[in-house]
């Protein structure tokens, strides 16, 4: 376990942004994570959990408190069952599943981060969704003092919601379980029209699992959504904002909205999330209200491949992130009557 005191932040994160914190503690194994967490419990001292840093804004002034990296390793296959620990790089861990032969997870290949994370966000792309996978989680309880293992049906999955995001001072995820499929090398059934226009298909389609996952990764490459450190665009959290759930009432305001604003002929993007909710595109109303590739002049930017995701230049500080965020937010609610919520998790800072 490896201890350092007043330590930057921002190199554990994507968007490479944050200030120090006052200590710094990198824990390899269960036992490890459980004693730091505990000791600062029981010495009432603040305490963020760091996995990937792919999902976090850490403010300028940096964290008064423990910072504790999870680095666990383990990837245990038996059958179609898969146990990860929840250090592991989860874009390596997805690789190796396609290697085995496995179906469930292939298209959420490129996306940065720990698999201990992937159950907090409910982590989707391309049609998957980990919740469609996790059969259980194992977790330190900080309110019971002990470890415990929520089945899939505990876990409170939801868009981009989980009881480990409702309750983020509770938990602290130590291992995922999933049940993968053998469908004979194939995929599973492709459910994304972008995927299975790729790839020269037709949703519902399956097809081998390497070009499932070789097609995602140039899909998210495309826009900017696959770290690379010599491109700017990837030093974001990739999504910065949730593609927003709307009751009837509210979509049907916000297409009256978008007809008085862009014409009659205009229609917005409609997907069903449920009995009486429609999904819409978080990207398309950031960019149908001004907000283009590219757009901003500072070190924060949105970026030149994606409208979702908000990128560091090179030089700026959290609150130049935290400024382009808020005129995103500000833009689109004056646009559409629509309030965008970030998805990334602050850290002493707020939109």
């Amino acid at each position: 376990m490896q201890e350092l005191h007043d330590a930057s932040l921002a190199p554990l994160t994507t968007f490479r942004l944050g200030g120090p914190a006052t200590r710094l503690v990198t824990a390899t194994t269960d036992d490890e994570v459980i004693a730091v967490v505990r000791e600062a419990d029981d010495t009432g001292t603040p305490l963020l959990v760091i996995g990937g840093g792919s999902n976090l804004v850490v403010g300028d002034k940096g964290f008064a408190g423990t910072a504790l990296v999870v680095a666990t390793r383990g990837f245990s296959l038996d059958g179609t069952r898969l146990e990860l620990a929840a250090g592991e790089v989860w874009t390596d861990a997805v690789a190796r599943t396609v290697e085995a032969g496995l179906a469930g997870i292939e298209c959420l290949a490129g996306i940065p981060g720990s698999a201990g994370a992937t159950p907090i966000q409910n982590v989707g792309a391309y049609g998957q969704e980990v919740s469609s996978t996790i059969t259980e989680v194992i977790a330190y309880d900080r309110l019971a003092r002990e470890t415990v293992v929520l089945a899939n049906e505990e876990c409170g999955f939801s868009y981009r919601h989980s009881r480990f995001k409702a309750h983020p001072e509770r938990y602290v995820v130590l291992r995922v379980r999933f049940a993968l499929e053998d469908a004979g090398g194939l995929s599973g059934p492709l459910k994304y029209a972008e995927t299975a226009r790729a790839l020269g298909v037709e949703p519902g389609d399956r097809v081998p699992l390497a070009e499932a996952r070789d097609t995602v990764l140039k899909l998210r490459a495309g826009k900017g959504m696959v770290l690379d450190p010599e491109d700017h665009d990837t030093w974001s959290a990739g999504s910065f904002f949730t593609n927003p759930v709307l009751t009837d009432a509210e979509f049907a305001a916000f297409r009256a909205r978008v007809r008085e604003r862009l014409g009659d002929g205009v229609e917005p993007p409609a997907y069903p999330a449920g009995e009486g909710r429609t999904k819409t595109s978080a990207a398309w109303l950031i960019d149908r209200a001004g907000f283009t590739k590219g757009y901003g002049s500072g070190p924060a930017r949105i970026s030149t491949k994606h409208t979702l995701a908000l990128t560091n230049r090179g030089g700026a500080t959290t609150e130049d992130l935290l400024a382009l965020a808020r005129e995103v937010v500000a833009g689109v609610r004056d646009a559409f009557g629509i309030t965008l919520v970030n998805e990334p998790v602050t850290v002493g800072v707020s939109l």
